[in-house]
């Protein structure tokens, strides 16, 4: 093994371990990866910077900007509305109308957008109905990676295979190239979970801080509120008077929040809870105090003391807080969840200045899948965090547009509060994907120039402002195929690529080319559970097209295992967002991924060894 050899080896085993050890982000990874690339003069600048100019990754790019229409103008909550009338109350109708159509769904737009999206319907149906969401969540998760499998735009990794075999001189993948053995592998997955999902899948309750659709009056009694909530008065002669919320920085220093204010002139105590209802508003951090100004506070009873000792507050121990001081038509509670590439992860609520960014209250903090509470003050936030946050409603829902960091649950729906802002567009952004896929699949233009056609027209109708184009797109997934691209040209550029592949095909050639798509496949399939989706096609994509080459065969059914494998991210929670988003809410163990996983990646691989040879003739 030569020095440029082992310097490429090295950079990609230390990226896969960072990658699986997330001590640091995958994205600062992609870019280390690429500095590691140029510094050790293993590629031009202009060739380890060429995969943020790649078709692929601009594909994508515009493939993003299609999607958040698609969520921007509520037609992914009207396709999402159907679905739930259409299923029904029974389990087997509820599984198989769920796996199907989130499928259908995924193969178009992000299949973590769809799950997010019908979550709180499912967790919904599942308390009207009380079926245990555990029976139907994972299938849902699991028909939305069958989604990734059905069309060139349904994952990433589809894209990736295809360019590559473009790269290599090769015949490209077309729109519906997937749609044969994706709806197979649907429809054989439909029906092992149809057959087998109510012995392998667990009838567990979901736990009282999972992620359940809960009205707020319902949230206000169960997070227990009134019992950490007290009314405070500002006395005339308060040191108070004069100063603002951020002066005061009550949180910081008596770790108390400021729920409400309300400023009534000479209150009446006898009306005093009607009135401040009447005019309380949500605090901001420039409101300056004023004498007779009514606080509702929480916080513990002992520091709530210490702060109306220090600035000469009265405590109104004789008016409780009720679920009218916070739950109006203008005011209310929600529970949100953090998704799983929000920015404001691995930081703390102060660090973020949530409360000034997005004009709302923490109440509660409940970490992903337990009961437990977490700090409000101190703690860091994790993927699958809940926030019991109250404020305004329009606040509240503000949340809904920024997908890619926050579900927001509870009621009322985005639908009736004008989180959707543009359902007049939706109609505009349905035509516009009709023409995207007709253009793609006649190849009237490439996938790239269709998919960036498509985003254009939906920003100048209106359907999606650039502002909320540039922030529908995920930057770190960008940056992490961006960064990745150029390390599969080093491990051909230095002869890695031809290495590995002469060992397996030495080893294993005498077998016969479907010996070797199963060897690619299952590796794919393993590092798929560990690894993104999609920087594993990254890697092994070339391999596959090199192995071909070596063996002298059409190197299409070895991109095609590798893209499906990709997919099959079933066995752990971690392997898919999608997989991990539905944990809390189904109250499931790791063991219960890897039980049914394991079932239905065998099933895949089975059919796919059977069907890509016949679909991709070696």
């Amino acid at each position: 093994m030569d020095g440029p050899m082992f310097l490429v080896l090295v950079i990609l085993v230390v990226a896969i371990g960072l990658f699986i050890s997330e001590k640091l982000r995958v994205d600062v990874v992609a870019l280390g990866v690429v500095v590691a690339l140029m510094v050790t003069a293993l590629l031009k600048p202009e060739d380890a910077l060429a995969g943020f100019a790649s078709t692929t990754l601009m594909s994508i790019v515009a493939l993003f900007i299609v999607g958040g229409a698609v969520f921007q103008t509520g037609l992914a909550n009207q396709l999402g509305e159907g679905i739930i009338r259409i299923a029904g109350t029974d389990l087997t109708r509820l599984m198989l109308v769920l796996m199907i159509a989130t499928a259908i769904l995924s193969a178009f737009i992000s299949s973590t957008g769809v799950v997010a999206l019908m979550l709180p319907a499912v967790i919904s149906v599942c308390r009207k109905t009380k079926i245990a969401p555990s029976k139907l969540l994972i299938p849902m998760a699991y028909g939305a990676l069958f989604g990734g499998a059905l069309t060139l735009i349904g994952t990433p990794p589809n894209i990736v295979a295809s360019d590559a075999l473009v790269q290599a001189g090769f015949q490209p993948f077309n729109f519906f190239s997937f749609t044969p053995l994706g709806l197979t592998l649907l429809g054989a997955g439909a029906l092992f979970m149809w057959a087998a999902g109510r012995f392998i899948l667990p009838d567990r309750k979901a736990d009282q801080s999972a992620q359940r659709m809960e009205t707020p009056e319902e949230l206000f009694d169960m997070y227990r509120l009134p019992e950490n909530l007290y009314r405070l008065r500002v006395r005339d002669e308060s040191r108070l008077v004069g100063t603002t919320i951020q002066d005061l920085n009550a949180r910081e220093r008596y770790e108390v929040n400021i729920v409400s204010i309300a400023h009534v002139d000479r209150p009446r105590l006898a009306d005093l809870t009607a009135m401040a209802r009447a005019h309380s508003f949500p605090p901001t951090p420039d409101y300056t105090f004023k004498a007779d100004d009514l606080l509702i506070v929480q916080g513990s009873i002992a520091n709530i003391n210490q702060m109306a000792a220090e600035y000469n507050l009265t405590m109104l121990a004789n008016e409780p807080v009720q679920q009218g001081d916070l739950i109006t038509n203008e005011v209310g509670i929600a529970e949100v969840i953090l998704r799983p590439r929000a920015s404001i992860i691995g930081k703390t609520l102060a660090e973020v200045k949530f409360g000034t960014n997005y004009r709302l209250t923490v109440l509660n903090l409940l970490s992903a899948g337990s009961k437990q509470v977490k700090d409000i003050k101190t703690a860091t936030l994790d993927f699958g965090d809940m926030m019991l946050v109250q404020g305004r409603w329009e606040d509240i829902f503000a949340l809904k547009k920024k997908r890619h960091d926050f579900i927001v649950m509870g009621e009322p729906e985005a639908k009736m509060s004008g989180a959707f802002i543009r359902e007049n567009r939706a109609i505009h952004t349905l035509i516009v994907m009709i023409a995207m896929v007709a253009i793609i699949v006649l190849e009237i233009l490439p996938l790239v120039a269709a998919s960036f056609l498509a985003a254009l027209a939906l920003i100048l109708m209106g359907c999606i402002t650039m502002d909320e184009a540039y922030d529908t797109i995920d930057w770190k997934s960008v940056v992490l195929i961006g960064g990745m691209i150029p390390l599969s040209t080093a491990l051909v550029r230095v002869g890695l690529v031809d290495a590995i592949t002469t060992g397996i095909v030495d080893t294993l050639g005498a077998s016969g080319p479907v010996v070797i798509m199963g060897a690619l496949f299952l590796v794919t399939v393993v590092m798929t559970q560990m690894l993104s989706n999609t920087v594993t096609a990254v890697l092994l994509a070339p391999i596959g097209i090199a192995m071909a080459q070596q063996l002298n065969v059409n190197p299409q059914p070895l991109v095609m295992a590798v893209a499906i494998a990709a997919s099959m991210a079933f066995a752990t929670p971690i392997a898919s967002p999608v997989n991990t988003l539905v944990m809390s809410a189904g109250n499931y163990r790791f063991a219960d991924y890897t039980r049914a996983g394991l079932l239905m990646i065998l099933i895949v691989f089975i059919i796919s060894m059977v069907l890509i040879p016949v679909l991709f003739p070696f």
